[in-house]
């Protein structure tokens, strides 16, 4: 055995112990791909092949507890989930053994030789055991059948039939007693009823390899699994979302996004190179590249550790998953889709493992720490690890930016603010970033064929036309106080009308005066101006491609989207940029949409620091402009080529978005999967609008139809 070898990791001057090797031991024979085992103070590994061994963290002499019962090499074990008795299976080709822990020390404290309770025999090569959460129940996944055996009885309660390849991972849904999950090599999962023995539910093919791994979380109630290629697989299993896909997620891209987005924020000082998935394996200068199989899923509450250790981690948005894998262990966030942190094995000189070909992950409660065992690769090396969860978050987290952003004005607008204006001479209005006007009784929308038209809320009668723009509208908006409207188009110009009748006011609106004279000789001379008072340019100088800005209360915030997937925000009171989203999507952000409530409902007033972005083939993310991060990923409706139209509710619980397969989709925000998808359009549905003052919800459709859904 070696010493306990402290690692450690620089970042900005402080030194934070974030890993630190236990324990080494190194069998005779190879373990890797064999199911590992950690429970809050023990670990379980075979050594020589036939030995069972378990080491206790909390010892002080480094003891191993050794349980001789096997003649073939033991290939799976599992913990129970009771403290008291601690139960372990293991099993093999020739046995599958139950052993009570606490029994098995006191024999060998007497000096005699503990014993297991045989489970099974001759049951075939077994890749994974999982006790029920009662611990009555262990299911043994041998080939490709499922025994569930009866833990008291030691009887077989049902054999379960219906994958194609091996089973590599089960686990029993705690929420619904009786019900188990499986993953197999055949690329698909199955939902059984082990009580009765029957099939609920049967996926397709998800991947062209394996399924290797199986988490199921109860808080969001998802199930979770990953593939040999290293990409993770979501699945709501919630009443009545029959199992649908919540999301898809490659490792690998999502480790490049984080390890970019680093270098950018300034934490490093240039691309990783020891962070690219890569090792020196044939030689010097020579370079192979690595995949990220999802060998172990395992929860990582970050809860548990204290807000000024997370840094700017939400306390709603700490429930994350381990991922365990061949080069690496990953902190995945179950709610943005993100990776929050990673540790490389090979980022560590004194860690004795750097590829892993098998792995456990436990969390401790009691001292806020992470248990990881590994198994190499290649050769027989086994290592358990102690990880600080807390030092890791806080070693590679971006840091918010230097001063406090907030969508609600806190300040007076300073003197050498653009916004500043002096004594007001003429009465002025500012216009407002909305579809519908505040009171919810108009509709705007801008069409291809350079015409914008008003609607009532009830989309009946015949519609006021606004004519005159020489290119297609992209945007319409109404004022504060619903008597003018603007319309942005192609042809580069912006356009007021008035509501009360549709003639043109205004071309180009900057700082402006209207002039309502109501002499109908006189009103055709235009009195209106405009004035540049202020030019600002994204960062890096690239087209911009979204912007949004709120009207409907003070603020000084102006959120704008570049094509270099970069999500900007302007302070309009300093004149300045004020910070700066890097890699927001995997593609540019057509479309900003802020949370601006409405005058018929109240929010927190933190809520109105949310907003949402949206980008091709890359689904909707919630953002909260406090700390700059992406709160939660929604990616269940489609748009894959075409650009849709993403809205907030007026209560800021919902955002409601367009999708190419003919439905517009509702989410809650405390949900990663849809709450509602609606039915009925003929084309992809291209923009969404939520009536502000009733629950009533239009949608606009790429044939130019518009539809409005009432709340049951």
């Amino acid at each position: 055995m070696e010493n306990p070898q402290d690692i450690f990791s620089s970042n900005g001057g402080c030194l934070i112990d974030i890993v630190i090797e236990k324990y080494l031991v190194e069998s005779k024979e190879s373990v890797s791909h064999v199911q590992l085992a950690c429970s809050m103070q023990d670990c379980a590994f075979p050594l020589d092949g036939t030995e069972l061994c378990i080491w206790n963290t909390e010892d002080p002499s480094h003891q191993l507890l050794i349980l001789r019962g096997h003649h073939q090499p033991i290939t799976a074990m599992a913990f129970g989930n009771k403290v008291n008795p601690l139960l372990i299976c293991s099993a093999s080709l020739d046995y599958v053994i139950m052993w009570n822990l606490e029994e098995c020390r006191e024999k060998v404290l007497q000096g005699l030789v503990p014993r297991g309770t045989v489970m099974g025999s001759l049951l075939g090569k077994v890749l994974c055991l999982q006790l029920s959460p009662d611990d009555h129940v262990v299911a043994v996944c041998a080939g490709n059948k499922i025994f569930m055996l009866d833990i008291e009885t030691q009887a077989v309660q049902a054999k379960l039939h219906g994958h194609l390849g091996p089973v590599t991972a089960v686990e029993f849904c705690p929420w619904r007693a009786g019900i188990l999950i499986s993953v197999s090599e055949d690329r698909g999962f199955k939902v059984w009823d082990h009580c009765t023995g029957s099939l609920i539910y049967s996926s397709s093919v998800l991947s062209a390899y394996p399924l290797l791994s199986l988490f199921i979380d109860a808080e969001s109630r998802q199930l979770v699994t990953g593939c040999a290629d290293g990409q993770l697989w979501i699945f709501s299993l919630m009443d009545g979302h029959h199992y649908r896909r919540v999301a898809r997620v490659d490792l690998r891209k999502k480790t490049e996004t984080f390890s970019t987005r680093r270098v950018k924020s300034g934490l490093c000082s240039q691309p990783e190179e020891s962070h690219l998935p890569s090792t020196s394996a044939l030689g010097k200068g020579e370079q192979v590249e690595v995949t990220f199989p999802v060998l172990r899923l395992a929860p990582c509450d970050l809860s548990l550790i204290p807000n000024s250790a997370c840094g700017c981690l939400s306390s709603e948005n700490t429930q994350c998953v381990w991922i365990g894998s061949s080069v690496g262990l990953f902190v995945f966030n179950l709610a943005n889709l993100e990776v929050e942190a990673a540790l490389y094995y090979k980022d560590f000189q004194s860690l004795s493992i750097l590829l892993a070909g098998s792995c456990a992950l436990r969390n401790r409660t009691a001292d806020r720490k992470a248990l990881c065992l590994l198994a190499s690769l290649f050769g027989g090396k086994i290592a358990v690890l102690e990880i600080n969860p807390a030092a890791l978050v806080r070693a590679q987290q971006c840091h918010s930016v230097g001063q406090s952003l907030s969508v609600p004005a806190s300040f007076c607008v300073l003197p050498t603010s653009p916004l500043y204006l002096g004594i007001a001479k003429e009465k002025s209005t500012k216009a407002a970033s909305q579809q519908r006007c505040g009171d919810g009784q108009w509709l705007a929308c801008g069409l291809a064929n350079h015409l914008s038209l008003v609607f009532d809320a009830s989309l009946t009668g015949t519609p006021a036309v606004f004519s005159g723009h020489d290119g297609a509208v992209n945007a319409v908006c109404w004022s504060q106080d619903r008597r003018w409207l603007l319309s942005a188009a192609q042809d580069g110009t912006l356009r007021v009308w008035s509501a009360r009748g549709a003639e043109l006011a205004l071309l180009l609106l900057l700082k402006y005066h209207i002039d309502t004279c109501k002499d109908e000789i006189k009103r055709y001379k235009q009195k209106s101006k405009s004035k540049l008072i202020c030019r600002l340019s994204m960062t890096g100088a690239v087209d911009m491609t979204s912007l949004s800005a709120v009207n409907d209360f003070y603020s000084h915030i102006v959120l704008t989207a570049g094509r270099n997937r970069t999500v900007e925000v302007f302070d309009l009171n300093a004149g300045c940029s004020a910070a700066v989203i890097a890699e927001a999507h995997s593609r540019p952000v057509h479309q900003i949409c802020q949370n601006k409530g409405s005058s018929f409902t109240t929010q927190q007033p933190q809520a109105y620091n949310l907003f949402l972005t949206t980008a091709i083939g890359d689904g909707m993310r919630l953002w909260d402009l406090r700390t700059l991060r992406c709160e939660r990923h929604f990616e269940g409706h489609p748009t894959r080529g075409y650009p849709c139209g993403i809205a907030f509710s007026p209560c800021g619980r919902f955002a409601a978005c367009g999708a190419e397969d003919r439905h517009a989709y509702v989410y809650e925000m405390g949900s990663s999967t849809y709450s509602h998808r609606l039915a009925g359009h003929t084309d992809t549905v291209t923009g969404v609008a939520f009536n502000p003052s009733a629950p009533q919800l239009a949608t606009a459709t790429l044939d130019g139809k518009l539809q409005l859904f009432l709340a049951e």
